[in-house]
C-alpha cells in the first residue's frame, strides 16, 4: 500500500456492542444493589434500555425515572449513576470478529482511527476495555476535543492526527447523520454497521451486517 490509507470506526454500536455490554451491566447491576424483586428484573432492563435510547439520554434522567417508576428508595440516583460511570467498562465487549478485522487492517498497513460522541474517560474507558488500543494511531472522544459528530472539524481532526487526506479514509458507523453524512461532507467514504440486516443507508458507499464481511467491503469501494 504505497497511499497510506486510514480506516476509522464509531464506538457505540460499531465497534462495542453497547446493547450486549449494557444489559450485561444491568443484570450485575440489579443484582448487586438488590434494586427489584427478582420478577422485575427483565421488566427493569426493559424499561432502562427504553429511556436510554441507544445512548441519546445521559443516565441521571434514566436512574431518576426507574426510581420513580419502580419506587427504589435504598439507592439514590447519584449512586447508581456513579456505579454506570465506573462499572460499565467492566462488561464492554465487541460485535464478534471485530478483533480479527482489526487486526488485518493494521497487517494490511491501514492505520485506524476512532470518533466517538461522548463523555470522557467513560468512553475511553469502554473503549480501552476492548483491548484493542494499540492498534489505534488516533482515539478522540467529542467532550475532549470540544467537538461532535457530525461537525466536519472532529472528522478532520482525526485525518489530522492519523496524517491522511480525508478521500484516503474510509469511515465505519452506525449513524446515518453522525457518522455517514458526517464523514460525507469532508469526501471520506463511509460504510454503514447495523446488526440487523433488515437496516440499512441509502447514502453510505456500502452496508455490512456481519464484521467479516467488512475486508471484502473495503476492498471494493
Amino acid at each position: 500500500m504505497n497511499q497510506k490509507k486510514a480506516v476509522i470506526f464509531d464506538l457505540d454500536q460499531t465497534l462495542l456492542d453497547r446493547t450486549t455490554s449494557l444489559i450485561k451491566f444491568l443484570t450485575w447491576q440489579v443484582n448487586f444493589f438488590q434494586l427489584v424483586p427478582a420478577d422485575d428484573r427483565e421488566k427493569f432492563i426493559q424499561r432502562f434500555l427504553e429511556l436510554d435510547d441507544n445512548g441519546k439520554v445521559w443516565k441521571d434522567r434514566v436512574y431518576e425515572n426507574l426510581i420513580h417508576e419502580f419506587s427504589i428508595q435504598h439507592h439514590s440516583k447519584e449512586i447508581l449513576l456513579a456505579s454506570y460511570i465506573n462499572d460499565f467498562n467492566k462488561f464492554s465487549c465487541c460485535f464478534e470478529h471485530v478483533e480479527n478485522i482489526i487486526l488485518q487492517l493494521k497487517q494490511q498497513g491501514y492505520l485506524i482511527g476512532l470518533i466517538s460522541n461522548g463523555r470522557t474517560p467513560f468512553q475511553e474507558h469502554n473503549f480501552y476495555a476492548l483491548g484493542l488500543t494499540e492498534f489505534f494511531s488516533s482515539i478522540i472522544v467529542s467532550e475532549a476535543v470540544g467537538l461532535r459528530k457530525p461537525d466536519p472539524a472532529i472528522f478532520l481532526l482525526s485525518c489530522q492526527q492519523l496524517g491522511v487526506h480525508p478521500k484516503d479514509c474510509t469511515f465505519v458507523g452506525d449513524n446515518e447523520l453522525a457518522d455517514i453524512r458526517g464523514a460525507k461532507a469532508v469526501g471520506m467514504k463511509t460504510i454503514f454497521f447495523h446488526p440487523n440486516p433488515a437496516i440499512s443507508s441509502a447514502i453510505a458507499d456500502a452496508n455490512f451486517h456481519h464484521y467479516e464481511k467488512l475486508m471484502t467491503i473495503l476492498g471494493n469501494i
